[in-house]
Protein backbone atom coordinates (compact mmCIF):
# COMPACT_ATOMS: atom_id res chain seq x y z
CA UNK A 1 0.00 0.00 0.00
CA UNK A 2 1.22 3.51 -0.97
CA UNK A 3 -0.25 6.79 0.20
CA UNK A 4 0.89 10.02 -1.58
CA UNK A 5 -0.13 13.39 -1.64
CA UNK A 6 -0.06 15.88 -4.80
CA UNK A 7 -0.99 20.00 -4.55
CA UNK A 8 -3.78 20.76 -6.68
CA UNK A 9 -3.33 23.42 -9.87
CA UNK A 10 -5.16 24.94 -12.14
CA UNK A 11 -4.60 21.85 -14.47
CA UNK A 12 -6.08 19.70 -11.97
CA UNK A 13 -9.49 21.48 -12.66
CA UNK A 14 -11.21 18.63 -14.42
CA UNK A 15 -10.76 15.93 -11.71
CA UNK A 16 -11.20 17.82 -8.85
CA UNK A 17 -14.74 18.81 -10.66
CA UNK A 18 -15.22 15.01 -11.07
CA UNK A 19 -14.07 13.54 -7.39
CA UNK A 20 -15.80 16.56 -5.51
CA UNK A 21 -18.97 16.04 -7.46
CA UNK A 22 -19.18 11.96 -7.01
CA UNK A 23 -17.82 11.88 -3.92
CA UNK A 24 -20.59 15.07 -2.70
CA UNK A 25 -23.22 12.40 -4.15
CA UNK A 26 -22.61 9.32 -2.70
CA UNK A 27 -22.21 10.68 0.83
CA UNK A 28 -25.82 13.01 0.72
CA UNK A 29 -27.74 12.32 -1.88
CA UNK A 30 -30.15 9.57 0.37
CA UNK A 31 -30.80 12.47 2.62
CA UNK A 32 -31.27 15.48 0.35
CA UNK A 33 -34.03 16.01 -2.16
CA UNK A 34 -33.06 16.06 -5.94
CA UNK A 35 -33.75 19.20 -6.40
CA UNK A 36 -31.46 20.76 -3.82
CA UNK A 37 -28.68 18.17 -4.69
CA UNK A 38 -29.02 19.68 -8.10
CA UNK A 39 -28.63 23.46 -6.89
CA UNK A 40 -25.61 22.41 -4.51
CA UNK A 41 -23.82 20.61 -7.23
CA UNK A 42 -24.27 22.89 -9.94
CA UNK A 43 -23.10 25.72 -7.68
CA UNK A 44 -20.32 24.44 -5.46
CA UNK A 45 -18.38 22.40 -8.43
CA UNK A 46 -18.83 24.26 -10.91
CA UNK A 47 -15.18 24.28 -12.97
CA UNK A 48 -15.28 28.89 -12.26
CA UNK A 49 -16.08 27.92 -8.55
CA UNK A 50 -12.94 25.56 -8.57
CA UNK A 51 -10.69 27.74 -10.42
CA UNK A 52 -11.46 30.98 -7.94
CA UNK A 53 -10.94 28.65 -5.04
CA UNK A 54 -7.56 27.21 -6.38
CA UNK A 55 -6.52 30.47 -6.97
CA UNK A 56 -7.00 31.77 -3.56
CA UNK A 57 -3.45 32.42 -1.87
CA UNK A 58 -5.15 31.37 1.31
CA UNK A 59 -6.99 27.93 0.29
CA UNK A 60 -5.15 25.25 -0.95
CA UNK A 61 -6.40 21.54 -2.09
CA UNK A 62 -4.32 18.06 -2.12
CA UNK A 63 -4.74 15.07 -3.83
CA UNK A 64 -4.42 12.15 -2.06
CA UNK A 65 -3.66 8.84 -4.40
CA UNK A 66 -3.77 5.46 -3.00
CA UNK A 67 -1.69 2.40 -4.77
CA UNK A 68 -1.31 5.38 -7.75
CA UNK A 69 -5.03 5.85 -7.55
CA UNK A 70 -6.92 9.33 -7.07
CA UNK A 71 -8.70 8.63 -4.18
CA UNK A 72 -9.64 11.77 -2.76
CA UNK A 73 -9.13 15.40 -1.30
CA UNK A 74 -8.56 17.49 1.10
CA UNK A 75 -9.17 21.48 0.96
CA UNK A 76 -7.72 23.58 3.70
CA UNK A 77 -7.95 27.53 4.10
CA UNK A 78 -6.81 30.33 5.97
CA UNK A 79 -6.40 33.52 6.83
CA UNK A 80 -9.73 35.28 5.17
CA UNK A 81 -10.46 32.05 3.06
CA UNK A 82 -12.07 30.38 6.02
CA UNK A 83 -15.92 30.03 5.31
CA UNK A 84 -16.18 31.61 9.23
CA UNK A 85 -13.65 34.54 10.29
CA UNK A 86 -12.50 32.40 13.16
CA UNK A 87 -8.75 34.48 13.42
CA UNK A 88 -5.34 34.24 12.20
CA UNK A 89 -5.04 31.57 14.61
CA UNK A 90 -6.94 28.89 12.87
CA UNK A 91 -6.50 26.73 9.51
CA UNK A 92 -10.42 25.39 8.54
CA UNK A 93 -10.65 22.24 7.09
CA UNK A 94 -13.37 22.54 4.32
CA UNK A 95 -13.31 19.12 2.92
CA UNK A 96 -12.16 15.47 3.04
CA UNK A 97 -13.49 14.05 0.61
CA UNK A 98 -12.93 10.09 0.09
CA UNK A 99 -14.27 8.23 -2.68
CA UNK A 100 -16.08 5.28 -1.38
CA UNK A 101 -14.07 2.42 -2.95
CA UNK A 102 -11.26 3.96 -0.45
CA UNK A 103 -13.21 4.74 2.16
CA UNK A 104 -11.62 2.56 5.22
CA UNK A 105 -8.17 3.01 4.60
CA UNK A 106 -7.23 5.12 6.41
CA UNK A 107 -7.03 8.40 4.19
CA UNK A 108 -9.43 10.47 6.31
CA UNK A 109 -6.77 10.36 8.84
CA UNK A 110 -3.79 10.58 6.81
CA UNK A 111 -5.35 13.90 5.02
CA UNK A 112 -6.04 15.30 8.41
CA UNK A 113 -2.61 14.90 9.73
CA UNK A 114 -1.17 16.51 6.67
CA UNK A 115 -3.76 19.54 7.30
CA UNK A 116 -1.98 19.37 11.15
CA UNK A 117 1.66 19.60 9.39
CA UNK A 118 0.41 22.46 7.39
CA UNK A 119 -1.04 24.41 10.26
CA UNK A 120 2.05 24.32 12.56
CA UNK A 121 4.00 25.36 9.30
CA UNK A 122 2.10 28.41 9.31
CA UNK A 123 1.89 28.65 12.86
CA UNK A 124 -1.09 28.24 13.39
CA UNK A 125 -2.69 27.08 16.86
CA UNK A 126 -6.22 25.68 16.02
CA UNK A 127 -8.09 23.47 13.30
CA UNK A 128 -11.63 24.07 13.01
CA UNK A 129 -14.14 21.92 10.44
CA UNK A 130 -17.98 22.37 9.84
CA UNK A 131 -19.71 18.86 9.50
CA UNK A 132 -23.35 18.31 9.38
CA UNK A 133 -25.28 17.27 12.54
CA UNK A 134 -26.53 14.03 10.67
CA UNK A 135 -23.17 13.05 9.11
CA UNK A 136 -22.65 10.35 12.55
CA UNK A 137 -19.38 8.80 11.07
CA UNK A 138 -17.54 11.44 10.23
CA UNK A 139 -18.45 13.33 13.65
CA UNK A 140 -17.27 9.73 15.54
CA UNK A 141 -14.05 10.17 13.48
CA UNK A 142 -13.30 14.08 14.13
CA UNK A 143 -14.00 13.74 17.96
CA UNK A 144 -11.56 10.10 17.73
CA UNK A 145 -9.00 12.90 16.14
CA UNK A 146 -9.31 15.17 19.03
CA UNK A 147 -11.86 17.40 17.98
CA UNK A 148 -14.54 19.22 20.05
CA UNK A 149 -17.80 20.75 18.96
CA UNK A 150 -17.43 24.47 19.61
CA UNK A 151 -20.47 25.90 18.02
CA UNK A 152 -22.68 25.20 14.93
CA UNK A 153 -23.24 27.44 11.90
CA UNK A 154 -26.31 27.08 9.06
CA UNK A 155 -25.24 25.34 5.82
CA UNK A 156 -27.93 25.61 2.54
CA UNK A 157 -27.92 22.65 0.28
CA UNK A 158 -29.93 24.21 -2.54
CA UNK A 159 -33.16 25.84 -0.53
CA UNK A 160 -32.64 23.35 2.41
CA UNK A 161 -30.91 24.99 6.08
CA UNK A 162 -29.34 22.83 7.36
CA UNK A 163 -27.32 22.59 11.00
CA UNK A 164 -23.36 22.30 10.52
CA UNK A 165 -21.47 21.67 13.82
CA UNK A 166 -18.63 23.51 14.09
CA UNK A 167 -15.42 21.23 15.65
CA UNK A 168 -12.13 22.18 16.64
CA UNK A 169 -8.60 20.28 17.34
CA UNK A 170 -6.25 22.77 19.90
CA UNK A 171 -2.91 21.91 18.18
CA UNK A 172 0.29 21.14 20.40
Amino acid sequence: MSIKLKKCSLDDITALREISIETFNDTFTDQNSLENMKAYLENAFRSEQLKTELANRSSQFYFVYYDDDLAGYVKINMDEAQSEKMGDDFLEIERIYIRKNHQKHGLGKYLLNEAVKIAAEHNKKKIWLGVWEKNENAIAFYKKMGFIQTGEHSFYMGDDEQVDFIMTKTLS
